[in-house]
């Protein structure tokens, strides 16, 4: 294939791509399975006001809505994936939307079981448990439902703030559309005197310009336009903010941070352990942005230089299949367990490889309990591919190994450790990498890309975490969110991270408005926890051998089975202290004492 040219997907070879067939053979194989979803919604009504009434009937009720949302799980899985392969297709576009409505009116059928188990006494469940071996299955399960009993309202109060469900998130969408589609960016020129229209997707290759006029003409013009329209975002963050606070009360929360972060049963404090630990760091990230001053040679540094390369770019130029023979090598310390599941996965159609016209952009990876761990990817032969590679695999084989060691009922994770086996994926990389660098320039440039992660997924999400704080809690204590407000927050808080060695340019100050994160409810934080904890487990494999990897593939295994918090405890990671995040930045500042030591040599 040659460069930059783009195939239509009957052109690339099936051994480049996913095994979706292993699924559904065709559309008729995926209709049986919605026929029999649409038999079982319909005939789930005979557990209405039955579900606690014995033991019997509550492991019957759990047992048909599992079936129920395990078939539209498979459906749904297929559908998305089959339109990401084009999703120009039409055939797929309303495969999709049929899958997705389904799913909808499934949750709408079953959402009486929860309310109907709360009315149970805690002391019959027991009993229960005591009568019907086979209800034991579903223990964690009632646990966690029972935990959450003062914040579940009643079947018909749940029913309301169900429906509601689109009015509380119009703020996000009203955000997306205003965002991604209706904002319009000046037009400025680049390094080659191209005109160019300044868009999201070329923004941050704007801002890696080696030409420094043009970063900080694209830096100025596109927060001038957000600067345009700072009261319009205000008023769309103000109103997300506002639906999480009244979710919060309406369930009996005591803040709309814990209504967020109960559904994992994760403590407060772990949000605030990572906030302090990551202030009692911030020395090394001064000194981090004091060499970038120093090796671009700048009289100051501004926020607009904080993205371009401060080491020569390396010409990487791996293939695919180069990429996987190094990305087996880094693994090896994971041990013959994980390193044949993975091997399953390169050879057994688990990877949807290369780009296509029509195929959705970017990675992830999906599947459902019964298939796969299937990958999509658009590889081109970039350092940054290879390790999308390894990330996206990370994932599946933590699916792989849930899959394989749970029940349906606890076959995923939370998204509180989600990122956690794809990080240290990714790290034991970088660490197999730099050790083998060929050069000094390669090495300087690796450690470059390890220092960034920790810049922009440590330092960068808790300082997003901790301005959601508080304006969270401005809100909650009667405050104002205001654009100025916002402005003056966001801008102090851009000061505290980067430190008095960097000019916090004022424009910096409307970046909150182009943020999706502060619409996602106390979602950032958990980048830069999973990013420590893998940081943690990383350097325990490496350091510890056998033990460490026996640990950690208990980990991988557990999937639900129970909270997050105590699935992590298994693989010698607690984050209920600060120990893993300080644990994290110690490698940060070693490799920060290193980089330092090789480039001003």
């Amino acid at each position: 294939m040659g460069i930059g040219e783009i195939l239509d997907r009957e052109d690339i070879g099936n051994d480049s791509k996913w095994d979706l067939e292993s699924m559904y053979i065709d559309l008729n194989d995926w209709n049986k399975d919605y026929d029999r979803a649409v038999r079982l919604k319909d005939n789930f009504d005979k557990h209405r006001g039955n579900v606690s009434s014995s033991s019997r009937n509550l492991y019957n009720a759990l047992r048909d809505r599992e079936d129920l949302y395990r078939l539209v799980e498979n459906m749904y899985s297929y559908a998305h994936m089959k339109l990401d392969e084009d999703t120009r297709n039409s055939t797929f576009q309303e495969l999709n939307d049929r899958a997705m409505n389904l799913y909808v009116e499934i949750s709408d059928r079953v959402s009486f079981v929860v309310p109907e188990i709360l009315t149970l006494d805690e002391n019959v469940l027991r009993r229960y448990f005591d009568e019907n071996s086979d209800l034991i299955l579903f223990r964690q399960h009632l646990d966690d439902i029972f935990r959450e009993k003062n914040h579940v309202l009643s079947a018909r109060e749940e029913s309301i703030l169900a429906q509601f469900g689109d009015v509380v998130g119009a703020s996000n969408k009203i955000f997306s559309m205003l965002n991604d589609a209706d904002l319009k960016f000046p037009k400025i020129k680049d390094e080659n005197g191209v005109e160019l229209e300044i868009t999201s997707g070329n923004f941050i290759p704007l801002m890696e310009s080696t030409n420094r006029e043009v970063r900080k003409t694209a830096f100025t013009e596109l927060y001038n336009t957000y600067y345009s329209f700072k009261n319009t975002f205000a008023a769309l963050l103000n109103g997300d903010l506002k639906g999480h606070i009244v979710n919060s009360k309406l369930r009996n929360y005591g803040s709309s941070r814990e209504a967020a972060l109960s559904s994992d049963n994760i403590p407060l404090s772990v949000y605030d352990n990572l906030i302090l630990a990551i202030h009692d760091n911030m020395d090394t990230m001064y000194r981090y942005m004091d060499i970038r001053k120093k090796v671009l040679n700048l009289d100051e540094l501004h926020m607009y230089d904080l993205y371009v390369p401060i080491v020569q770019d390396i010409d990487f130029k791996i293939p695919y299949t180069e990429g996987v023979e190094i990305i087996k090598n880094a693994l090896k310390p994971l041990g013959e367990e994980y390193n044949a599941g993975m091997q399953e996965g390169f050879n057994s159609g688990w990877i949807d490889i290369f780009e296509n016209r029509g195929k959705r952009s970017g990675a992830y990876s999906g599947g459902s309990y019964d298939s796969k761990p299937f990958i999509l990817l658009n590889y081109h032969d970039t350092l940054d591919n290879v390790f999308t590679v390894a990330h996206e695999m990370g994932h599946s084989m933590h699916s792989y190994f849930t899959r394989k060691n749970q029940p349906y009922v606890y076959g995923n994770y939370s998204i509180f450790v989600a990122e956690v086996a794809s990080t240290a994926n990714e790290c034991l990389l970088l660490d197999y990498m730099i050790k083998n660098a060929k050069s000094k320039n390669e090495k300087l440039y690796l450690l470059n890309h390890y220092l960034e992660s920790f810049r922009t997924t440590v330092f960068r999400q808790t300082m997003f975490a901790e301005f959601e704080k508080i304006i969270h809690e401005q809100l909650e204590n009667a405050g104002a969110i205001t654009a100025d407000y916002l402005c003056e927050t966001y801008k102090d808080l851009n000061k505290l991270y980067y430190g008095p060695n960097i000019v916090v340019d004022e424009n910096i100050a409307i970046e909150w408005a182009r943020i999706p994160h502060f619409y996602y409810n106390y979602y950032v934080f958990q980048y830069a926890t999973g990013f420590s904890a893998a940081v943690t487990l990383s350097q325990r494999i490496l350091n510890e051998g056998k033990t460490a990897v026996e640990d950690y593939l208990k980990f991988l295994k557990s999937g639900s089975s129970d909270y997050p918090i105590n699935v992590l405890k298994k693989a010698g990671v607690d984050m209920t202290t600060s120990e893993p995040v300080n644990n994290a930045m110690k490698l940060f500042r070693k490799l920060v004492d290193e980089f330092e030591e090789l480039i001003l040599e």
